[in-house]
């Protein structure tokens, strides 16, 4: 039994408590979460300067769970391509019994380890793809099984588990451990475990995408603008970043197709195709072009 599957006899009487206390409970559970990760900082940091590095221009992200954990691993990465501009063609889901099981449970599905090989062998696993396993109990067979065979296809794999010394953690090239404990509902993973899971890829995904180069001058510069709401946080973004007025920002905006970096280097003056050469030569990274203005300047 892991520690996440045991019982905490502090909360053995749970559902006779005030429904405040035992809310009051749960949420002092939540807290601790969060503080179990401060001891993986250097691990989150760590994997996520292997994945930059690793990804490259062709690399891909696979993330693969089972039941909360893919849940929390699929949430995660949906929000890669509005928030930073990730190809979705740079992402591949694995979740244990497959896209439907987001929404509905299936018996056995984290113990098919046949199919996760299956899986990891259809993706066409290489050199440049980055794995994330995530696994509250770290020993669910599918995830394993998962990090195994793409780690053996040479891929950088990284295993998220709640419990230290355990197969995904062992397995894993790079691994994040928080320890969680036992739940305020012995087993609930969807608690305790299940924020702290959320948190972590939260942090690594934001911290492979700073390293790649997505984010300038604490901005989303690669964001996806799909709504007025968003259109007009571009153009603020290119209004503050080249210094211009509202009416330049919005005309750069336009002239780069909604592109917020492209958006940003004409307004500074350079014409949109130089401007798209310099961006695709430095890999879509905002800062290393205006560096190079300012050098030339």
């Amino acid at each position: 039994m892991t520690n996440t599957e045991t019982l905490d006899p502090r909360y053995l009487d749970l559902d006779l408590w005030p429904t405040e206390l035992a809310v009051q409970a749960m949420l002092e559970g939540q807290l601790a979460a969060i503080a179990a990760i401060q001891s993986q900082t250097v691990a989150v940091a760590c994997a996520a300067d292997a994945a930059a590095d690793r990804l490259g221009d062709t690399g891909r992200l696979i993330f693969v769970g089972a039941g909360t954990s893919g849940r929390l691993a699929v949430q995660d990465g949906t929000e890669l391509h509005p928030t930073f501009g990730w190809p979705m063609e740079r992402m591949v889901f694995l979740m244990a019994g497959g896209v439907s099981a987001l929404t509905e449970a299936y018996e056995g599905a984290e113990d098919d380890v046949d199919a996760a090989r299956s899986d990891i062998d259809a993706c066409g696993i290489g050199a440049s793809d980055v794995v994330i396993g995530v696994a509250a109990s770290g020993r669910t067979p599918f995830t394993v099984a998962a990090i195994e065979r793409a780690r053996a296809a040479g891929a950088l794999t990284i295993g998220i588990a709640n419990n230290p010394a355990t197969l995904l953690v062992d397995r894993a090239e790079h691994a994040v451990v928080a320890a969680t404990g036992s739940e305020v509902l012995a087993g609930s993973t969807r608690m305790k475990a299940g924020t702290a899971q959320k948190a972590v890829l939260n942090l690594l995904s934001t911290a492979i995408m700073l390293r790649l180069g997505l984010v300038y001058r604490g901005r989303m510069v690669a964001m996806r603008i799909s709504n007025a709401k968003l259109l007009q946080r571009g153009r603020r973004m290119v209004q503050d970043i080249a210094g211009v007025d509202a009416d330049m920002a919005t005309q750069a905006l336009e002239a780069a197709d909604n592109d917020i970096r492209l958006g940003v280097v004409i307004a500074l003056g350079v014409p949109a195709d130089r401007a798209a050469t310099l961006l695709a030569e430095q890999g879509g990274n905002l800062r290393a072009v205006m560096q190079g203005l300012a050098a030339r300047s």
